[in-house]
């Protein structure tokens, strides 16, 4: 069964492996060697099968079309991610999420940071990729799934209210999507990865943060 929201907004595209691995190069200082990491609303897993860790890959999408991405080793899990009573309490090491806060209600917001808190050890890693409404608010209602208003500002208040500690905010981070990515970032290893780490980001649209549960 083919998936309606891939194929509208989240169609595949080629450039996303390169952009995903130097993004995870990019997190890598926040994944330990042996931790356990779930991509919590995985998509095309472009993220969790980058990942290079002795733990466990869990990858948590709603998609019917999740088995076909997900890489060997990946323990995939069907499921909302309001629920996903299969992963333990307190054994998960990082939690990543990119573009999902955005598609939640408030009371599914609540259940979602809840559930990450279950699953988190102490002083777990939350990593999260955003629309930041403050930089992207011209094409933010361009998806029609976006339920939800976040800039950074209000983001960094939300995961503090929730017990999280921020290590790192970078209210600029990429571009606000693949599909609206400019012609003059060429999508190079080596070009992607200096502007990831350059304090200049012309045409960003999304945030990161890196928070640590309390």
């Amino acid at each position: 069964m083919k998936d309606d929201y891939y194929a509208s907004r989240f169609v595949p595209d080629p450039s996303r492996a390169i952009v995903w691995k130097e993004i995870v190069r990019h997190h890598t200082p926040f994944i330990v060697s042996d931790a356990t990491v779930l991509d919590l609303g995985a998509g095309y897993c472009d993220f969790i099968n980058n990942v290079v860790t002795t733990g466990k890959r869990y990858a948590v999408d709603h998609s019917p079309e999740l088995s076909h991405y997900a890489a060997p080793g990946v323990i995939q899990i069907q499921s909302s991610v309001l629920e996903f009573q299969q992963i333990l309490d307190h054994s998960v090491d990082v939690v990543h999420a990119s573009n999902l806060l955005e598609h939640l209600s408030d009371d599914e917001l609540t259940q979602t940071i809840s559930e990450i808190r279950r699953v988190l050890k102490d002083k777990g890693i939350l990593i999260l990729m955003q629309p930041n409404y403050y930089y992207a608010y011209r094409s933010y209602f361009d998806d029609p799934t976006h339920k939800k208003v976040f800039s950074h500002g209000a983001l960094e208040s939300f995961l503090i209210s929730h017990h999280f500690d921020i290590k790192l905010m970078k209210p600029k981070f990429l571009p606000f999507s693949l599909r609206s990515r400019p012609s003059i970032i060429p999508v190079h290893p080596l070009i992607i990865r200096a502007y990831l780490n350059s304090p200049i980001k012309p045409f960003a649209g999304q945030m990161l943060f890196v928070a640590e549960k309390k």
